[in-house]
């Protein structure tokens, strides 16, 4: 029997990418959807869960994960064939590159970075290689070998000592015992406001949210958890983050599995997870905390559950007051976990759009062309 497909260890480069798109990105969109793929896959999700998920074909699912097994990030952005030869040559793009990624004062221009045009303009004229190239051509080869133009940022990355030992920990239970691994963690702050989103509306007339921002309802944490062996998401709104609702969030995922046999929660290192009574009663009730590394959270398998909370629930809402926001949490989790576990509804779907597509003689996630 064929070993599951996995997607390998993320680093914590890809591990907060991944997460900032799935947060922020639109979720209907292909990269947010191969995001929550590999994001799922790598925390340990199954296959079958993962194309639940996002309501595709298990096989899609499978050949993102291969695709960025191979060639990492870059398989968030699916390349279309097509075009005429290229004119110009791998090591012409390679020395492109190069330029592009080096300061330019120190090629003796005084620049502190290239703008497209003053970088054309430096190829053009150049004496050691010289590169005719347009600046559209150009924005295209530096895209291709992803180099984009974009803010410096702070560089962070874990430095837990036990990072390693933690990932393995996680890839194991979720690998083993998926039907008695769990995931937790708190979703927020929740501030009653209104949130911009996306939705369907007549052309150049979106729904409108008021030009509000005052909160006045003060904030809410939602405590979720996640059973990764049947595919179920459920929380409750808190006040706040504290050791005493954690331990009640525990005790809800050892009700799931009653029968006293070992199990395994995934969770993040906020102190209100670890305090000495969590810790006591995990020990009396055989509960295995795993906790993921510090600055890694993307681990949590949960985390590519509250992408889709957050676009279905949050995006687009305005919400008077925190109790009607629980209710409507809870109405989404509802409908969540009553799809979640129909299978046969899903793949009819899946065979409907893709004998639309087929139609259309349109590829997933391609856009249409205009004399279509």
């Amino acid at each position: 029997m064929a070993e599951p497909v996995r997607a390998r260890r993320l680093s914590d480069e890809e591990g907060r990418r991944l997460q900032q798109i799935v947060r922020r990105g639109k979720h209907e969109s292909i990269r947010v959807r191969r995001a929550l793929i590999i994001m799922a896959s790598a925390s340990g999700t199954p296959v079958p869960a993962i194309a639940r998920l996002v309501a595709a074909h298990e096989d899609t699912v499978r050949d993102v994960i291969h695709r960025f097994n191979e060639i990492g990030l870059r398989a968030l952005d699916p390349q279309w064939a097509g075009g005429r030869p290229r004119l110009i040559t791998d090591d012409d793009q390679l020395f492109i590159v190069a330029t592009a990624t080096t300061r330019p004062k120190s090629l003796g221009r005084p620049f502190t970075h290239w703008s497209i045009r003053k970088l054309a303009d430096y190829l053009a004229t150049n004496r050691v290689r010289r590169v005719a190239i347009g600046r559209e051509r150009l924005r295209q080869i530096l895209r291709h070998n992803d180099v984009s133009f974009q803010r410096t940022r702070t560089w962070k990355e874990s430095r837990d000592p036990d990072k390693d030992a933690k990932l393995d920990r996680i890839e194991e239970v979720t690998s083993r015992f998926p039907d008695r691994c769990f995931a937790f963690d708190q979703f927020g702050p929740l501030s009653i406001r209104p949130h911009h989103g996306s939705g369907w509306a007549p052309a150049r007339r979106p729904d409108r949210l008021p030009a509000t921002y005052t909160r006045t309802h003060g904030i809410r944490y939602f405590h979720g958890c996640y059973s990764l062996g049947d595919d179920q998401l459920w929380g409750v709104m808190r006040h706040r983050k504290g050791g005493d609702h954690s331990l009640t969030a525990l005790k809800s995922i050892r009700a799931a599995r009653p029968d006293g046999a070992p199990i395994y929660v995934i969770l993040d290192n906020l102190s209100a997870n670890k305090t000495p009574a969590i810790r006591a009663w995990a020990a009396r009730n055989k509960v295995e905390l795993c906790f993921t590394p510090t600055q890694a959270s993307w681990a949590n398998p949960i985390e590519a559950q509250f992408g889709p909370l957050r676009a279905f629930t949050l995006a687009n809402s305005n919400y008077p007051n925190h109790t009607v926001l629980a209710r409507e949490l809870q109405q989404y989790l509802r409908w969540r976990n009553a799809n979640a576990r129909h299978p046969d509804i899903l793949a009819a779907q899946r065979r409907e759009r893709a004998r639309i597509r087929s139609e259309r003689r349109q590829r997933w996630g391609r856009p249409r062309a205009k004399a279509a």
